[in-house]
């Protein structure tokens, strides 16, 4: 504000005080205007600190996705791709805290930053409460007790290591003073394991572990014993092989639901089994059917169902699939070209085959360099899946009405385009072999736009076979054909309970001791996983 002066006082006193209080505002602006450049100056350190970071992470990024994507000699999986990007957000985050402790305004900030992105901690869980007072409680400047007029509230996650306890059970006798043959005593319960050790609750814990979070029984064996407790690792099979025995007709039900669904997804995975005769593995394979209908709406709970077979030929998957009559989505796999036969009995299967299979024919070739005809269809494919992302959510008959109005004409014209090509390409190229898949298969692939249920993919499968694929990693073989077909059973309930929302351990903790308690027959679809009482967010 700028005074002239005749607004300026005549007062001596007066005028002493607004020249005090000027210069205690300038004072204030000038330290101000220090911090700030203070502050810039961190920051634009900071800026150039990140950047430089950014570069090399993305740099380290594409070196990965090389060895990643490139020629089988120089590959890595998954597993160890995600451990390297383990490592470099490590290293980068041992930048970040030598840089917070090296200036205290990007500390300040950095703190602002996770106090606002951290979001509320779920109201489930077990609260402790800790009460910081005041060394004292007397006023500093007259001695008076202080009384409380607010508090800061702060909540930090902490875990608590698993802890093994010993479950006591007491069954008192009880007899008649008077009498001699009045001896009584409560039954004891029912258990799992007779006569063994587990709670239903270990035992689930043992499951969990295994096919959720893919730790092999002697990791378990070695993590118990640092409690204190050795179990034997054989021990621990003898529990799994009780848990199989008493899941396996939840899994037989589960499996009659998901074939009466009007679509299914379907695909099968390699399961090496030990083959004692040969004192080597044989090849079994694992076969999905798999349900989800969130993306268009459905109201049928989402369910995933592995099946152990020997093997991979169509026999196997007109058996799996015995009694189920619709829309099958599958990759292009011969083996379930028996399932449209109109003769079949039951009723016929209509196939609908997977674009992310015909696209990955391009991208094999185009990975290469120099591929204009790969390049150029992976473009048009790209732009399907951009209207399907656009309408995923919808209604049914919305996302048919979408795709008959702005994929079909997309469709239709790459279909000539791809016809224009393979006419000028050799024969025997790769580019000529993946246009010819298409080709082949274009009514399944076409199968999609006049139906809304109907996914462009089978990557709902894909996704539900993963699991399947890091637990064969792990374990590398099951141990028998009957092995294989308990790792069906378990996995399935597992991974159904994951797709539902719900905590597998707690399920399998409950329906477990359900079940030892005789729950009836007649109610055993009150034990499917998407019946649980979900945990409230």
């Amino acid at each position: 504000m700028t005074l002239s002066l005749k607004d300026l006082p005549d007062d001596v006193a007066a005028l002493k005080a607004m020249i005090l209080a000027a210069r205690a505002e300038a004072a204030i602006l000038t330290t101000a205007n220090v911090q700030l450049e203070a502050e810039n100056t961190a920051f634009a350190g900071e800026n150039l600190r990140l950047k430089a970071q950014n570069e090399r992470f993305a740099h380290i990024l594409r070196a990965l996705r090389r060895a990643h994507f490139g020629r089988s000699s120089e590959k890595i999986s998954d597993d160890q791709m995600n451990l390297a990007l383990d490592d470099v957000q490590t290293g980068f985050a041992v930048e970040n805290a030598k840089a917070e402790n090296a200036n205290e305004i990007i500390k300040d900030h950095a703190i602002k930053t996770r106090r606002a992105n951290r979001g509320h901690l779920p109201a489930h869980l077990l609260r402790e409460e800790i009460v910081v007072e005041p060394e004292t409680k007397a006023c500093p400047c007259c001695g008076g007790e202080l009384h409380v007029i607010g508090e800061d509230t702060s909540e930090r996650l902490d875990k608590i290591p698993a802890k093994l306890r010993v479950i006591v059970t007491r069954r008192p006798k009880y007899a008649c003073r008077t009498c001699t043959d009045g001896v009584v005593q409560s039954s004891a319960p029912d258990r799992l394991i007779p006569g063994g050790l587990p709670t239903e609750a270990l035992v689930a814990d043992v499951l969990v572990s295994k096919y959720a979070d893919h730790l092999p029984l002697y990791r378990q064996a070695q993590i118990l014993a640092r409690e204190g407790v050795n179990i034997d690792r054989s021990t621990l099979c003898h529990w799994v092989g009780t848990a199989a025995v008493e899941l396996e007709p939840l899994h037989t039900r589960l499996t009659e639901i998901l074939k009466g669904s009007p679509k299914l997804f379907c695909d099968e995975t390699r399961c090496p089994v030990l083959d004692p005769g040969r004192g080597k593995t044989k090849t079994g394979y694992l076969w999905a059917i798999a349900r989800d209908d969130r993306p268009w709406g459905g109201s049928d709970p989402p369910a995933v169902a592995y099946t152990y077979a020997p093997g991979r030929g169509g026999e196997h998957a007109r058996a799996l699939l015995a009694g189920f009559s619709g829309t099958l989505q599958v990759d292009g796999y011969a083996g379930y070209n028996g399932l449209a036969d109109a003769n079949r009995p039951g009723g016929t299967v209509t196939l609908a085959f997977c674009w992310s299979h015909f696209r990955r024919q391009f991208y094999d070739i185009a990975k290469g360099g120099n591929a204009p005809i790969a390049s150029e269809a992976l473009d048009r494919i790209g732009v399907l899946y951009g209207i399907e992302t656009e309408i995923r959510g919808r209604t049914a008959g919305e996302r048919r009405s979408a795709r008959q109005a702005q994929i079909l004409p997309l469709i239709d014209d790459l279909k000539t385009w791809l016809g224009q090509r393979l006419a000028k390409v050799p024969r025997r190229a790769p580019i000529a072999e993946a246009i010819r898949y298409g080709v082949n298969h274009w009514d399944g692939l076409c199968r999609f736009l006049d139906d809304g249920r109907i996914e462009i993919d089978s990557n709902t499968i894909e996704r539900s076979i993963r699991p399947i694929a890091l637990n064969r990693k792990n374990a590398l073989f099951a141990g028998s054909d009957e092995g294989g077909a308990n790792w069906a059973i378990i996995a399935s309930l597992i991974e159904t309970c994951k797709l539902n929302g719900v905590n597998p351990h707690a399920w399998l903790a409950d329906t477990l001791t359900k079940l030892v308690n005789r729950w009836p027959a007649s109610r055993i679809d009150d034990l499917m996983p998407w019946t649980y009482d979900r945990i409230p967010a």
